[in-house]
């Protein structure tokens, strides 16, 4: 009986599951977060020039969590500040995220092929025929 008493807050401590399948729990999930978030922030610098919009946006909202998972200490005060689900589900999309950027290096989406023109619009200039010419595209 002693123990029970003792044991019953302990267990409660360290979550049992996600509930989400195949999303194990990650007991020093801020730590890992991070981690992952510095990793982030240092590879976006090295592989991603500041121009690029993706760059901002990535660095933006990966300053903005990092600086939450600095300030706070308990992960259930991380993870509603942050909004965006578990930490658990955090940690996979910070890691894919890392995945994407080295793809986005190779990609270059930010780079205008040479001789290539852009068409700008404005809502004046898109017509009935204009959207019948571009239809396919």
């Amino acid at each position: 009986m002693f123990l029970s008493k003792i044991a019953g807050p302990l267990r409660c401590a360290v979550k049992e599951s996600t509930y989400i399948v195949g999303l194990e729990v990650v007991p020093n999930a801020r730590e890992v977060l991070i981690g992952l978030y510095s990793k982030t922030l240092s590879e976006l610098k090295a592989t991603i020039p500041e121009t690029a919009g993706y760059h901002q946006s990535v660095k933006d909202f990966t300053e903005h969590r990092l600086n939450i998972c600095q300030a706070e200490t308990k992960v259930p005060d991380i993870e509603a500040k942050i909004g965006h689900g578990q930490a658990e589900e955090l940690i996979r999309s910070a890691e894919n995220e890392l995945e994407l950027m080295k793809k986005m290096a190779v990609w270059k989406p930010w780079v205008v092929p040479e001789g290539h023109s852009i068409i700008y619009m404005t809502e004046e200039d898109y017509t009935a025929e204009y959207a019948a010419k571009y239809k396919g595209i």
